[in-house]
């Protein structure tokens, strides 16, 4: 797993994270992380933020002590846009939207966030870009950084992401499911999953740098999400 270089300058490296990858090193240590892989190119870096490991997308390292400060600084102080891409299933209403629940981690299980009242501040907006009936395409900006927010909050609305395997069912969409009279070809045993990793992707950031200068760092889309995305428009 390559990193894609989305930016970099001698403050800071952008990269566009594959689904499936760490963003740094778990507990275990046993898998291989993006940030060790970055380790090997532009030796010592600084993690300023993550992503889920199987969230693709964009995440930013920081090249050296000070700017780290100022980028981890200007995350908690809430001066990052920050927006993403994904499927959920069914069509949130009202669009657009925003949850605004608190968020918590779960008395009993590792890992596990919710809803809770006793939770930390946690504010999503929400759009749909594309409905298609049983999923719905969307664009969210977080306003807060918990972890899983995303994945909380439209578990909490009732439309969970596609193929979530912790706050949705987490089964692999099958193309039999939205196109009609789907039929296995001669040469399949079995269906294969027309998509079936956690359908969230960290589409664009925007900040300002300590030079003053703006940044508008994007990641494309991912090619199984693109491909995702055309059959849904084909069979819609």
């Amino acid at each position: 797993m390559k990193p894609e270089i989305i930016f970099e300058n001698d403050a800071f490296v952008a990269v566009n994270k594959p689904s499936g990858l760490l963003s740094v090193p778990d507990r275990d240590g046993d898998e291989i992380s993006l940030k060790q892989l970055l380790q090997q190119q532009y030796g010592r870096i600084w993690t300023v933020h993550r992503l889920d490991k199987d969230t693709s997308g964009i995440i930013v390292f920081a090249r050296d002590e000070t700017t780290h400060k100022f980028l981890s600084g200007l995350f908690e102080s809430r001066e990052v846009e920050k927006y993403y891409m994904g499927m959920v299933h069914g069509v949130p209403v009202p669009d657009p939207g925003t949850v605004d629940a608190p968020v918590a981690t779960h008395p009993s299980k590792r890992g596990i966030m919710i809803v809770h009242k006793k939770g930390k501040p946690a504010r999503t907006d929400y759009r749909v870009l594309e409905s298609f009936g049983p999923y719905s395409f969307l664009q969210f900006q977080i306003h807060t950084g918990r972890t899983h927010q995303i994945r909380v909050h439209m578990k909490h609305l009732g439309h969970p992401l596609t193929c979530d395997p912790w706050y949705g069912n987490g089964e692999p969409v099958l193309l039999s499911s939205i196109k009609r009279k789907y039929n296995l070809s001669k040469n399949q045993e079995e269906e294969r999953p027309l998509f079936h990793r956690l359908a969230l992707h960290a589409g664009r950031l925007v900040f300002t740098d300590a030079m003053k200068q703006k940044h508008v760092l994007e990641a494309p889309l991912p090619k199984d999400m693109k491909a995702f995305l055309q059959q849904l428009r084909k069979w819609k």
